[in-house]
């Protein structure tokens, strides 16, 4: 083997008597250092936009809930909550009220996403959207952006929001009198008007958990879930798999299930992957090509060496032996091509996450300045195995034919 690989790097480094080996050589290197390169930042840009997207969503939402399994609602008591906080990874648990409603408006109705947040839950938000003044206080409400901008909501408006419930209720009470009482639509104003993120800027109402529950028609002490966020810098996959491993072994089994944000926003998030995995097939195709320009620069230095394959032979090289040579050459350029290309990516997508070098087409258009970078570790693994494995693949072809001209009974004429 490391005679192979002493030979290999003869071959490849060595002085050519056809030019044009060289030129094919340095276009193959070249092609595989600009895909390699090209798919990992692209990756990369779409990780980051994929994380943004995460962000925006743990600002109303968070990392994993705990959901009842059958129903709208579930009691929650006390030491539930203490059990989960309990948990190693765990930073935060806010049981949440949530669920849909009519709002109406003047002329204008409109079916909405109510969600009740606790006190804490309440602070947090503001804490980490830098909010100056509350979402809303008491049983008032703060409606999204672009849901205020349908309805002609603003800020002190008057608004009336009951949930299908109550339309529930309704009809039950035309045989049932003594539920009339409980009929009574709730009214509320709008305190503030909020910009977070599409899907709650479209559809959502937020309020206290306490108003929720007026307007859902839930119970004392029972919920729609549970928010459980993970503390700073600790593992999600971690943090999701020890809530489902201690739910797993918990009586309450059969009443919640652990629902991750991916889960609850598949769609999104779907579509995120597969744009991902699109492009890595795309870019992939220009390593691919780079590959199988390779295949010519390899068959060609078998042509240009025939007389050194002859006397190899002379020395008692074997078949298998000439073939290990050109895989090798092979396996040599696509290790320098993607080691190079992996450097240059990470140092692109260093410089845009530290300096933002690459804008955004309109900063006002968008909530960040320029593209948002995420680099993983098993896109760079992946990405680099798969680039030398298509160099070894592509070297099989040529490797066969040196060896076959290597191993010729008219190799001997030739170099006489």
């Amino acid at each position: 083997m490391k005679t192979g690989l002493w030979i290999a790097q003869r071959f490849s480094f060595a002085r050519k008597r056809f030019r044009v080996i060289n030129v094919i050589s340095a276009i193959s290197l070249a092609g595989i250092i600009i895909g390699v390169s090209t798919l990992l930042v692209v990756m990369s840009v779409l990780n980051g936009f994929q994380k943004l997207a995460r962000d925006l969503f743990i600002t109303i939402d968070s990392p994993a809930q705990f959901v009842p399994v059958n129903g709208r609602a579930r009691a929650v008591s006390d030491t539930l909550l203490h059990a989960i906080r309990a948990l190693e990874g765990v930073g935060g648990v806010e049981p949440y009220a949530e669920g849909e409603a009519i709002m109406g408006s003047g002329e204008k109705s409109e079916l909405v996403v109510v969600k009740g947040l606790s006190e804490g839950a309440h602070r947090r938000l503001m804490l980490q959207t830098h909010a100056k003044r509350a979402y809303f206080t008491g049983e008032t409400i703060a409606a999204g952006e672009m849901l205020a901008y349908r309805t002609n909501l603003h800020v002190f408006k008057q608004v009336k929001i009951f949930s299908p419930e109550l339309i529930s209720l309704g009809l039950e009470s035309l045989s049932q009198p003594y539920l009339i009482p409980m009929l009574g639509i709730p009214e509320t104003s709008v305190y503030s008007v909020f910009s977070l993120q599409k899907i709650f800027d479209d559809r959502y109402v937020l309020t206290s958990d306490l108003f929720a529950h007026k307007i859902l028609l839930l119970g004392s002490g029972t919920f729609s879930g549970i928010d459980i966020r993970q503390k700073d810098g600790y593992p999600r996959d971690a943090f999701i798999a020890n809530l489902r491993q201690w739910l797993a072994a918990s009586p309450m089994k059969a009443e919640w299930k652990v629902r991750t944000l991916e889960e609850k926003y598949s769609n999104i998030f779907t579509v995120m992957q597969l744009e991902k995995w699109a492009s890595f097939s795309i870019l992939m195709l220009i390593i691919l090509v780079a590959a199988l320009s390779l295949t010519g620069a390899l068959a060609m230095t078998a042509i240009d060496k025939q007389r050194e394959l002859f006397y190899l032979r002379c020395m008692g090289m074997e078949k298998p032996q000439f073939m290990a040579i050109f895989i090798i050459q092979g396996g040599m350029t696509g290790v320098v091509g993607t080691t190079a290309g992996i450097v240059i990516a990470w140092s692109v997508c260093r410089l845009q996450e530290l300096y933002g070098i690459v804008q955004l087409p309109s900063k006002s258009a968008f909530i960040i300045p320029a593209y948002p970078v995420s680099m993983h570790l098993d896109d760079f693994i992946l990405v680099g195995i798969t680039g030398v494995v298509l160099c070894l693949a592509v070297s099989l072809y040529p490797a066969r034919k040196a060896a076959m001209i290597a191993t010729s009974s008219s190799l001997d004429q030739k170099t006489n």
